[in-house]
């Protein structure tokens, strides 16, 4: 595998990326269990601590801000406790919030995860029906679309399926991406929305979800996952310039003309918690094609920082000083001098 220098980090400095989706708040309960309930045979979580961190499209913004890129972000955030703290969040990072439609009557989404010795116990998901956080309806929308697009180097795209990305806002932006081919679209998309985005620059799926965008069944356990089938078909449905699929703990495919360019294995050496792995990589990849790096080389980039956020419990973005650290350890190892 080639080497990557930490230098390249320097090129993504500078770069503007905006970001348009589903916003979240990540809330956690961190806590210990040493009985169970006489009430029901269900674990009594000893709650210690919480922790509050940005998720969903609003961890795409956090990944890319702590890269050193200049964010902002279009989604929906309302005007409670939850939405104050996600405000805060982002401000903490300098990432620009651009749309201003919060309301009282519609909650900012919340993901609330019970954690028990670094083992997620459950999760509790607290939001309004998806057709209430569509921000296309916010006073004046189009004209701050407009004005952000005009200043960006690349628009992410960051599908969850919450209500905020549809058909009508994603043909806005393919149609402001024909007349200005100098911005990249890129798109982590969710299959089940059944959404075009045909012409994508980027497409980054997970194992599952390129499964879906392909249309090909899960297979069997005992069968190899048709990775050549998966990308050809994605290409002919969807044509995206780069496709990205990660497959977990088998690193990730970078396809082109439905074709699989190269497999990347994994970097991750300890996996303690996948969550926001994939805001990462399309942030990272997304940072460094803005800035003329090779896909390639963003893939690898996007690959390594990927295993430093799993190695964390919860959702985390990217450091910039790990990644620092972890390319620089790579870059030691690949030169190394080999015994005789």
């Amino acid at each position: 595998m080639a080497s990557l220098s930490p230098t390249i980090l320097d090129k993504i400095s500078g770069v503007r990326v905006l970001v348009i989706g589903d916003m979240m708040l990540d809330h956690y309960i961190w806590g210990d269990v040493h009985r169970i309930s006489p009430e029901a045979p269900v674990p009594v979580v000893y709650a210690e601590r919480d922790t509050y961190t940005a998720g969903g499209a609003a961890n795409v913004s956090l990944n890319l801000a702590n890269l050193g890129v200049s964010t902002s972000i279009l989604g929906y955030c309302g005007k409670d406790e939850a939405g104050r703290k996600l405000h805060a969040i982002l401000n903490k990072h300098q990432v620009n919030v651009l749309c201003k439609n919060e309301t009282e009557d519609i909650p900012t989404i919340i993901k609330t995860r019970v954690i028990v010795r670094n083992q997620q116990l459950c999760r509790l998901d607290r939001e309004a029906k998806q057709s209430s956080y569509c921000i296309e309806t916010a006073p004046r929308f189009d004209d701050i679309l407009y004005a952000a697009l005009q200043s960006a180097d690349a628009v992410i795209i960051s599908d969850y399926a919450k209500g905020v990305i549809t058909q009508s806002l994603i043909d806005k932006l393919q149609a402001f991406s024909e007349e200005n081919p100098h911005i990249l679209i890129t798109v982590d998309p969710k299959p089940t929305r059944q959404l075009s985005y045909r012409g994508a620059g980027l497409l980054t799926p997970n194992r599952n979800e390129a499964l879906l965008l392909a249309g090909i069944p899960e297979p069997y356990p005992d069968h190899e996952y048709p990775l050549a089938e998966v990308c050809s078909r994605i290409h002919e449905k969807y044509s995206p310039n780069i496709l990205v699929i990660t497959l977990g703990a088998d690193g990730m495919a970078v396809c082109q003309e439905g074709k699989v360019l190269k497999h990347i294995p994994t970097e991750a050496k300890e996996v303690f918690d996948v969550s926001g792995a994939g805001d990462t990589v399309i942030a990272t990849i997304t940072a460094a094609m803005s800035a003329g790096v090779d896909i390639i080389e963003a893939a690898q980039l996007a690959n390594v920082a990927a295993a430093c956020v799993v190695s964390h419990v919860g959702t985390v973005p990217v450091v910039l000083n790990e990644l620092e650290e972890k390319l620089a350890k790579r870059l030691a190892e690949n030169y190394a001098v080999q015994p005789l």
